[in-house]
């Protein structure tokens, strides 16, 4: 079990494990009591109703946050021609086809979000075994594959985060930074919510959000009424 220190068990004590606190509430809370000196990201996790074993119950995809996250992503795009001038044309940090796959290839993962026009994806699927256990690959299903690139690097920039259930059925997202305004995390973590009851499997059955909590990155977790999320 991970020792925690005396900042961490400080804010720990300023909160009601036994209370299930009003989204408001509760992220004022996490604003209070956020133990580092730097401007720590809020996360939330979310308990999902799921099996995630079952190709039928997996819950993937990507939200554009209303507020943002607070960081300055860096955007890759594999494209050629047109589409790679559109790519630059919409802001994207690194715009090429195989000589930067190449670079990738040798190690190089100086970004936060890669995007891939569908034509470049037999080359960019070499790259799976870098990419992919850094959460980077493109896929369709998050929008990162498609030939909507100047959308794709737009959203990318605005605020897009890309959300996958885990290994136990929770789904873990920043939703802002703590000097955020309490409104603009509220509004985020609402986006998010309601992002994945309409990506709820059909297969899912019962209560599909079992249990919403929100903290700072060095901050406790502070459970969430899910009747006020989630009604």
């Amino acid at each position: 079990m991970a020792k925690h220190g005396k900042k961490y068990k400080q804010a720990l004590e300023q909160v009601d494990r036994d209370k299930a606190y009003g989204p408001t509430e509760a992220l004022d809370l996490v604003k209070k009591i956020a133990p580092a000196k730097f401007d720590e990201t809020v996360e939330a996790a979310i308990r999902l109703n799921v099996d995630p074993k079952r190709s039928d119950q997996q819950v993937r995809g990507a939200v554009v946050l209303p507020h943002g996250t607070g960081k300055t992503k860096r955007v890759l795009v594999f494209a050629k021609g047109e589409k790679a001038k559109e790519a630059e044309a919409a802001g994207a940090d690194y715009v090429g086809d195989e000589d930067l796959i190449e670079k990738v290839s040798q190690g190089w993962l100086d970004f936060d979000v890669v995007v891939a026009t569908p034509d470049m994806m037999g080359q960019v699927g070499k790259l799976g075994r870098i990419l992919g256990p850094k959460g980077l690959m493109p896929n369709p299903k998050t929008g990162t594959v498609t030939f909507e690139v100047e959308k794709a690097v737009s959203e990318s920039k605005a605020g897009k985060i890309e959300y996958r259930v885990d290994k136990a059925g929770n789904v873990h997202a920043p939703i802002g930074k703590v000097s955020f305004e309490t409104r603009q995390l509220a509004e985020n973590l609402e986006t998010l919510i309601e992002t994945l009851i309409k990506a709820k499997p059909p297969a899912a059955k019962g209560q599909y959000i079992r249990n919403v909590s929100v903290s700072s990155s060095m901050g406790p977790g502070i459970r969430v009424d899910i009747s006020a999320v989630a009604s």
